[in-house]
Parts: structure tokens; sequence; C-alpha cells
């Protein structure tokens, strides 16, 4: 959110070293929705948050299909069978925001 800057819900995983802020959050468990808290990355403006999100896709060979993506239509669900997001119809929502404002 606003307070941490991170647009891209990236989480505080064992090798992050800079700030972070707990959130709740929608996790899937075998195709369930669970809310549950989870420790998230925070930046100090959105700057800081895209130089990461993207520092995070070009580092990390599993998203290397999403970034030789042709179309946004790959890409939004490349991201998902990468397991960016553990919701199962995480590329179809990109999709859907992605064409309500094109």
């Amino acid at each position: 959110g606003s307070q941490s800057h991170n647009l891209f819900g990236i989480k505080a995983g064992k090798s992050w070293k800079g700030p972070v802020v707990e959130a709740t959050t929608t996790e899937y468990v075998d195709g369930v929705p669970q809310r549950t808290k989870a420790v998230f990355r925070a930046y100090g403006s959105y700057d800081e948050a895209f130089a990461d999100y993207a520092k995070f896709m070009t580092g990390n060979p599993r998203y290397a299909q999403v970034l030789a993506a042709r179309d946004p239509a790959e890409a939004a669900h490349g991201l998902q069978r990468a397991g960016y997001a553990t919701d199962p119809d995480y590329g179809g929502k990109l999709m859907r925001i992605m064409k309500k404002f094109s």
C-alpha cells in the first residue's frame, strides 16, 4: 500500500535486507482463499518500488518467460504460471484490469 509504496505486493523473503511492513493478505491454498498476515517489502518511494520490481523480475530465472513474452496476455498468464501469486485467476484478473484501461 501507500505507506510501504509496495505497488507490486512483493513479500519480504529471507534474502530481503530492507524495511518491511506486515499486512493482511489473501493467499490461495489448494484453490481456496484464506486471509492471513504476511511480511512485505517496504520502500521509501514509488521510484524505489519500481526499481526493485525490475531487479526482482530480471534477477530471478523463473520469470525469464515473462520477460520474453510477446504480448501482455502472455506476460500476465506467465506471471501466474511462474508462481508470482497464489491466486489461480491472477493472469485473468491482470488482463481484465489492462482491458479496462486500454
